[in-house]
């Protein structure tokens, strides 16, 4: 299974996030804006209908109408339809016209025991209420939602008071939930529209927004893909220029010991075709260690350092082993020894290189990366970049089946490094 690669993975979320940001926040934009819309539409009915019982219940006509019925029956003995007829006539009229003025689904005005004076359904006209008025009746105000013969409706209740402050009846006036829930859809039928556009507005301004992004995100990732390439090419010129340096070394070791054949045959051996005449073949290893190891005897003079070297009659000192033993002695100079002790040896068909120092030691903590390219225990006062000596040493021995130990010296106190490769034939 082939894996999407980050820098594809974080152009796909910077495409998708804001449109799903915008597709949450209008989800719950127009969930907020519905709830606060209902609440708003029955607040309003409850202003409304309390208002228009308050209305009815403090109107001469329907004060006086329910006060002249308000003898007509007892607890004992409720009145009629019959009885309450007068009342209903005096109060039916306007409580209609309430009903049509105001919105509300019904108007209903009761006597003091609570039969229905007023209401939209004539048969319900000297019938009892059935939901408990008791509370109005000894003075309290009623809102909320209770079942009648109508239905689930919000309603209010208001008392009657006569001209001397007693309760005679109630007003109750109430609108259908079924009408609130009609309303609501309503409104929300209006606030979609706006929603949707919003959101399709929204999402193609989110969908541009990120193109424009993305396109720079892929920009971001080329630059950075060519700074990589960049960065690796220059450590590897880096360590190239080192190498270089090395065999620079080995040069004019030869050169300086009069041996021209040797030096150009080195010459060429390292850098093929760079002479016309082709040299006089191979260089003599014998002239060629002699020379790195004088020149490495010399940059550790310059730099006030003393260098043993002891090595086994049975080893070839080949250009790996000697890019190794001059990079471990050159290293070790530049840390700030002063005593150098570098053996090459044999052991069981593969060449072993030890370097010890007097030098500060490597910190443990730092082991396990002086090895890695660039790493240095000294300030880089050159520009050019430092660690690369080590990092040589690590891809020699890696190149040649090796590896590298790194360690503290017993002998001198310092750092330690062991180097094993295959031996060079």
């Amino acid at each position: 299974m082939t894996r999407a690669r980050p820098g594809r993975l974080r152009r796909i979320a910077v495409l998708a996030l804001p449109s799903v940001i915008v597709l949450a926040a209008t989800g719950v934009t127009t969930g907020v804006a519905a709830v606060v819309q209902e609440r708003s539409i029955r607040s309003s009915v409850v202003d409304r209908v309390s208002g228009v019982a308050a209305s009815l219940a403090d109107l001469p006509e329907v004060r006086d109408a329910v006060s002249s019925a308000a003898d007509r029956g007892t607890p004992g003995a409720l009145a009629d339809a019959h009885d309450l007829a007068s009342a209903t006539a005096a109060l039916q009229p306007i409580a209609t016209l309430v009903e049509g003025a105001s919105g509300v689904s019904y108007v209903v005005v009761t006597d003091d025991e609570g039969v229905r004076i007023t209401h939209p359904d004539p048969a319900e006209r000297g019938e009892p209420v059935e939901t408990t008025i008791a509370p109005v009746l000894g003075g309290a105000r009623f809102v909320g939602t209770e079942t009648g013969p109508t239905g689930a409706t919000l309603r209010a209740k208001v008392p009657i008071r006569d001209d001397g402050g007693e309760v005679v009846g109630v007003v109750a006036v109430g609108v259908l939930e079924s009408t609130i829930a009609a309303d609501r859809e309503r409104a929300l039928g209006t606030l979609l529209p706006w929603s949707t556009g919003a959101l399709v507005t929204a999402t193609l301004a989110s969908v541009l927004l990120s193109l424009v992004i993305a396109r720079r995100l892929r920009r971001a990732d080329a630059v950075d893909a060519e700074s990589r390439q960049v960065r690796w090419t220059t450590e590897a010129l880096r360590e190239q220029a080192h190498e270089f340096g090395t065999r620079l070394h080995v040069v004019r070791g030869l050169v300086e010991q009069g041996d021209d054949e040797d030096a150009m045959a080195y010459i060429d051996a390292v850098a093929p075709g760079l002479t016309s005449g082709g040299g006089a073949g191979s260089p003599r290893r014998g002239a060629v260690a002699t020379a790195s190891v004088a020149a490495v005897r010399s940059e550790l003079a310059a730099a006030g350092a003393t260098l043993d070297l002891r090595v086994a009659d049975d080893v070839v000192l080949d250009d790996a082993v000697l890019l190794v033993v001059a990079n471990l002695c050159r290293n070790a100079a530049e840390a700030g020894a002063t005593n150098v002790a570098c053996t090459v040896a044999t052991r069981d068909g593969r060449t072993t290189v030890t370097v010890e120092d007097d030098g500060p030691g490597i910190d443990p903590a730092d082991a396990h990366r002086v090895l890695t390219r660039g790493w240095s225990s000294k300030a880089d006062e050159t520009g050019l970049g430092r660690g690369i000596g080590l990092a040589v040493v690590r891809r020699t021995a890696t190149d040649r089946g090796g590896s590298v130990v790194v360690g503290r010296s017993a002998a001198l106190g310092g750092a330690r490094l062991d180097v094993e490769i295959a031996a060079g034939s």
